[in-house]
């Protein structure tokens, strides 16, 4: 099937954020004319961000400082596909959670039962706060047996000037090399966060469009499924990459403009 046509069965858009509508603190001047039109068409948008280390709310006042205004629903993030997991599959187990004071505010914010002293399960999110403490005791627990959940398995979080810093996924690493024992993930590209936005967004899968600018987490998230996937090439991923990938997306864009004339 074309773009064109896909598109037009398109009704829920779940639009990644750094290298998709903004790099850095810089919203792309296509962004906002995209937005308007999905609304003008009587679609929906949503946002997903896998970084675990702020709350839903520092991600909401950050669109409201660009001239974006949503509702808490349009906001996902990864924190919340593991917290509702967990509320399904682990009710009243308590969890040390390895992450920033925002990630452990988001878990009160749940009424999760959160603990630093003998857990039933260590949660490991993205923890620009880590201290050789924290991490020991991570790895004491885990070592004893305890469920193991990460957060989000990305290995480097892009910042400003192009550089990176290490993620969830390499702290993981850290963890591994001392205990033997590596996560399972609950953010892109894992089937909870595909499972949590099918329900979220109270679509069919084959009108639901997933569009961002990684291969390994956000087209890779929708692969082999009937959500559509979308990969822009403002961001990370450049045409050259999908060609040695594993991961191949349904449509490739330039960047949301591109999309936006096809609504």
């Amino acid at each position: 099937m074309k773009i064109e046509d896909k598109i037009q069965e398109i009704k829920s858009f779940v639009l990644d954020m750094d290298g998709t509508i903004y790099l850095g603190n810089n919203l792309f001047d296509f962004t906002k004319d995209f937005l308007k039109t999905v609304e003008e068409t009587g679609r929906n948008y949503y946002f997903f961000t896998n970084n675990s280390s702020k709350s839903q709310q520092a991600y909401i006042d950050k669109l409201a400082g660009m001239g974006i205004d949503i509702t808490p629903d349009q906001m996902m993030i990864s924190s919340h596909v593991m917290i509702h997991y967990l509320k399904q599959n682990h009710p009243g187990a308590s969890i040390y959670v390895v992450g920033t004071p925002s990630l452990i505010e988001e878990f009160k914010s749940f009424d999760m039962p959160l603990v630093e002293e003998d857990p039933d399960i260590v949660v490991l999110g993205f923890d620009t706060t880590l201290t050789y403490e924290k991490l020991a005791k991570a790895c004491h627990y885990v070592r004893g047996g305890c469920i193991y959940y990460g957060v989000n398995p990305d290995w480097n979080c892009p910042i400003e000037g192009g550089d990176f810093i290490p993620d969830c996924g390499s702290m993981a690493k850290l963890i591994e090399a001392s205990t033997g024992r590596f996560p399972e993930f609950f953010g892109k590209p894992s089937r909870h966060t595909l499972d949590y936005i099918i329900e979220a967004t109270g679509g069919n899968p084959g009108e639901i469009a997933i569009v961002g600018d990684r291969l390994y987490t956000d087209i890779a998230v929708a692969d082999g499924s009937d959500v559509t996937s979308i990969l822009v090439l403002s961001g990370e991923s450049k045409k050259e990459d999908v060609a040695s990938s594993d991961v191949k997306p349904d449509f490739i864009v330039d960047t949301l403009e591109d999309i936006t004339t096809l609504l």
